[in-house]
């Protein structure tokens, strides 16, 4: 595999960590600024935003510019949006700058694939997308700990100092090892997009998605407040179990995969989406005590992203029958729904915790995993009328 593809694994890296890492810290940025947990709690649904907006508004209008010269663009924006949470002395600058770290987040997955097979032959594109987007799951198991870390003992601010310095690094490595010449695919144009969002069926999975991801940011969000001030942990310990979180999702995202692979998506997603529902709803009473909380997080991390291979797979197979010239623009839109259902999620949480209390996220969040179950259930009747359609 060419260099080139390592800096875009970096890459993918710090975004990764500049996304998750805001979890760990949401109790220290509320005290040092003086807001609310709510508050806090929407530095993770406004860069949600930031990268469901991004994603296939910017792509669009940056569709005929040079792949390279829209990589630079976007990774300087991330810099900048890093440092100006670093130096942020107020709560909306702070949130200015996590929206603009959001719009490069989503630029940068929506081109990163396409660059990242321009780099190598066709037998060995998968492996090429695979390699940059273990960059996200390296984040999730020792970057966000990490940041978590660093964050605990030397102040929020200098997570997003470290965070700005590893993506000036992987700025820099793809400016000098990126080739200028790539092949160029057609723009997508918006119009592309907007009519993927009139098929019903792929509107129905964006559905699922967006409520399926959702439901589990409503207590994710803030996992940190529930363990400091429900089961007891000193602030310190929050960095290892978030690292003991990010391990299970690694391994959860593999089985996942595999599971989807075996069964096919929606049956993989009938027990994922069956299983998250539960671990929530348990989290509930296991809150409150250290060791069960802890197993129950670790439980969670290997449903939580256990969905996203199978809702991956399950929209391009779709996308192929119901829109076949746009499976990129259906793929990468259900990104964006991933990105929405964080931002609901987040929102939906910290209403929670205004009018009832920490407590109540993982159960209220469990039911709404159990509406993206009925819409999957929905989906996969569907499936089975449109193949008796075909007989």
């Amino acid at each position: 595999m060419p260099i080139a593809l390592f800096a875009l694994t970096l890459s993918a890296f710090a975004i990764g960590t500049t996304e998750f890492v805001i979890v760990g810290l949401v109790p220290t940025i509320a005290q040092d600024l003086g807001v609310t947990l709510p508050s806090a709690g929407l530095l993770v649904s406004l860069y949600a935003l930031g990268v469901a907006i991004g994603a296939p508004v910017l792509t669009a209008l940056t569709g005929r510019w040079n792949r390279k010269t829209v990589l630079l663009s976007v990774m300087a924006l991330f810099v900048a949006g890093n440092l100006l949470a670093w130096m942020a002395p107020s709560y909306s600058l702070l949130i200015t700058a996590r929206i603009l770290t959001g719009l490069a987040h989503g630029v940068f997955f929506s081109i990163g694939s396409t660059i990242a097979t321009g780099l190598v032959s066709k037998e060995k594109k998968a492996s090429a997308i695979a390699i940059m987007f273990t960059g996200l799951t390296v984040a999730l198991v020792t970057g966000v700990p990490l940041g978590t870390w660093i964050g605990q003992n030397a102040g929020w601010q200098a997570t997003f100092l470290a965070v700005s310095v590893l993506g000036l690094i992987a700025l820099l490595g793809s400016a000098l090892l990126i080739p200028t010449n790539l092949k160029q695919s057609a723009p997508v144009r918006l119009s592309q997009q907007l009519g993927v969002l009139t098929q019903p069926r792929l509107l129905l999975v964006y559905a699922m998605t967006a409520v399926g991801y959702g439901g589990t940011f409503v207590a994710f969000t803030y996992l940190a407040p529930i363990l400091e001030q429900v089961a007891g942990f000193e602030s310190a310990a929050i960095g290892l179990i978030m690292l003991v979180y990010g391990v299970s999702v690694a391994v959860g995202n593999i089985w996942g995969g595999r599971l989807a692979d075996r069964l096919g998506p929606i049956k993989a997603l009938y027990i994922i989406f069956s299983a998250l529902a539960l671990v929530l709803l348990v989290f509930t009473f296991t809150a409150g005590h250290q060791l069960a909380a802890v197993l129950t997080v670790l439980i969670w991390g290997a449903f939580a992203f256990g969905n996203v291979p199978g809702l991956q797979v399950y929209v391009v197979q779709l996308a192929e029958k119901h829109t076949p010239h746009s499976v990129d623009v259906a793929s990468g839109l259900n990104i964006a729904a991933f990105n929405v259902g964080i931002a609901f999620g987040s929102v939906m949480g910290g209403v929670i915790i205004e009018r009832m209390s920490l407590t109540d996220t993982p159960w209220v969040g469990a039911l709404i995993v159990v509406l993206a179950l009925l819409l999957t259930l929905w989906s996969g009747a569907l499936d089975k009328w449109e193949q008796l359609q075909t007989l």
